[in-house]
């Protein structure tokens, strides 16, 4: 009897710890929240994420994508904290959420702060307009003397906007702001109605839609990318390699014969040093199992070595995203997640003074 009862005692704490060995993710699903409208730039990236992580996941659970875009992020971000079972089975993948909360943190009922980040993607982002703004454009510099020119965006307070506003002020450029665009796609076709002549993307989408069409067919051209980089010899970022377009510092050197500076120069690297460093944000609810993050973490990094993704990034989007993620990924977010009192405080009110014209 002693004897059955140790084979079966021995049998169950060999089960239990195959169970306990068993990889987080077994027999769960998984789902992708990307924060941003189907079929933009954060979308496109979103989904490829989503298809090749999904492969180097430990217990390869069934991955879905789900779009809630609305509020720069806000609205996924706040699906993401408040809805879902804090289980580790839904996946937040958020663009421009950073500066959003950095800016406006009393909007936010969850505090972004206590999400568990599990990666991030840095990036930079591209204008360009319409060469036939008058009196025609050729080169970058030719901006200076645009008429009528008329800037597209998303809101009043996405960082991106704010950013090619402050850039053309800056520069003294007159413009008129027309805003309300969902997304890219609808920016772009107004973009080729004439109806706005200048917008902004990141390199991806700019590399995979702007640049092999309208761009080579002469209708738009480059101007400028968000750059905060004073060196003249500042190495070109990864995503900005083989395309000659001027950093931002470089362009207004060339127009206004020094370097910018001031209050404007003082929110725009700002907002350029979180939301460019923190462009994409991979994050998992607050209170989610450290199994969860520690299983996602550890397929990102086999995702960043991954050859097939490399090389489908590049066909799809010309630029293969490198996720940056450790075991303290999450600590170094939310240090990366503050502004001064003075910045925020500008930034309020020149969001206001958008919202009144």
């Amino acid at each position: 009897m002693r004897l059955c009862l140790s084979v079966a005692f021995g049998i169950f704490l060999a089960a239990s710890g195959a169970v306990a060995d068993e990889p987080f993710y077994k027999g769960k699903r998984l789902t992708l929240l990307i924060g941003s409208a189907v079929g933009g730039p954060t979308d496109i990236e979103g989904r490829l994420f989503a298809k090749y992580l999904a492969r180097h996941i430990e217990g390869q659970p069934a991955l879905l994508v789900q779009n809630r875009d609305g509020a720069g992020g806000l609205v996924g971000a706040t699906y993401l904290g408040e809805v879902p079972p804090r289980d580790g089975t839904m996946l937040g993948y958020f663009s421009g959420t950073a500066w959003n909360y950095v800016n406006e943190p009393q909007n936010w009922r969850v505090d972004l702060k206590t999400y568990d980040f599990v990666a991030y993607q840095s990036g930079s982002t591209i204008n360009f307009m319409r060469t036939d703004v008058a009196p025609g454009m050729k080169v970058p510099a030719d901006i200076a003397k645009a008429r009528d020119l008329v800037v597209g965006g998303l809101t009043v307070d996405n960082p991106k906007d704010i950013r090619t506003r402050l850039a053309l002020d800056m520069l003294g450029v007159p413009y008129r702001y027309v805003t309300g665009y969902r997304s890219s796609m609808p920016a772009r076709l107004a973009l080729q109605r004439g109806e706005i002549n200048l917008f902004s993307e990141s390199p991806p989408s700019y590399r995979a839609v702007i640049e092999p069409t309208l761009v080579r067919s002469g209708e738009l051209m480059p101007v400028w990318y968000d750059s905060v980089d004073m060196s003249p010899n500042a190495p070109v970022p990864k995503s900005m390699e083989g395309l000659a377009i001027p950093s931002y510092t470089a362009l207004h050197q060339a127009i206004k014969g020094r370097a910018p500076s001031g209050p404007q120069w003082d929110a725009f690297r700002t907002i350029l040093d979180v939301n460019s460093t923190l462009q994409r944000l991979v994050a998992l609810a607050p209170g989610s199992p450290k199994a969860a993050a520690d299983a996602l973490r550890a397929a990102v990094v086999r995702l960043n070595q991954d050859k097939e993704f490399a090389a489908e990034s590049i066909r799809t989007i010309e630029f293969a995203p490198d996720y940056e993620t450790s075991h303290d990924i999450a600590e170094r977010v939310r240090e990366l997640l503050v502004a001064s009192p003075q910045v925020r405080a500008y930034v309020a009110n020149y969001i206001r003074a958008a919202q009144k014209k």
